[in-house]
């Protein structure tokens, strides 16, 4: 029976987002298939990682389209994000601790084109009035992609369970993101956390 690659890269995720300095017979008998096998699909550690993090990528650039980040309201469509989101949070979490990534010029172009489009959905809420403005778009998407990597590392430990998963991460971002009536303002004395290149015009 011919090996599924998806399969595959699915076992070598719930390994390396875990422990990302894992020998490849681990990842091999995590996905019950033998080493060599392993290296028929992929040639090397190197092109292994590089695979997983295109899977990543691609399944992260689905959840926004999915979620529709450039239709509507801002906050129903980050709540939309976040059910999009959440099923594939093992692989936010492998592509927030991989650090051999950073060196692929192709996987941070990929990367850049999805955070533009969280960027640009953050933006939005601000202009509309229900995100933060003192808190920079920028951060914004950063937080919120590193919170769902902590999702996927947290219900691999058990800490968290699958069926509470989006609902927690919905209550404590958007908890600390969307704009209050009565929410306090910054200090005078605080450094502003935005600036006019990146937020509100």
């Amino acid at each position: 029976m011919a090996t599924d690659r998806d399969t595959v890269l699915e076992a070598a995720v719930g390994v390396l987002s875990r422990r990302p300095t894992a020998h490849l017979d681990e990842i091999a008998r995590a996905a019950g298939i033998s080493r060599a096998t392993l290296h028929r699909l992929f040639p090397g550690r190197e092109a292994l990682i590089r695979e997983v993090g295109l899977l990543g990528l691609h399944r992260f650039a689905a959840a926004l389209d999915t979620a529709a980040v450039e239709d509507g309201d801002a906050e129903a469509a980050l709540r939309r994000l976040v059910d999009a989101s959440v099923p594939d949070a093992a692989l936010c979490a492998f592509l927030a601790g991989e650090n051999q990534l950073y060196d692929d010029d192709s996987i941070n172009d990929l990367w850049e084109v999805q955070i533009a489009r969280l960027h640009a959905l953050f933006l939005r809420g601000q202009q509309q009035g229900v995100i933060r403005i003192e808190l920079s778009a920028a951060w914004l998407s950063e937080a919120f992609f590193d919170l769902v990597a902590g999702v996927g590392w947290a219900i691999q430990d058990g800490r968290l369970a699958p069926r509470d998963a989006a609902f927690s991460l919905a209550e404590l971002f958007l908890g600390g993101a969307l704009r209050r009536a009565d929410a306090a303002t910054p200090p005078p004395t605080a450094p502003s956390a935005r600036t006019p290149e990146t937020d509100i015009p």
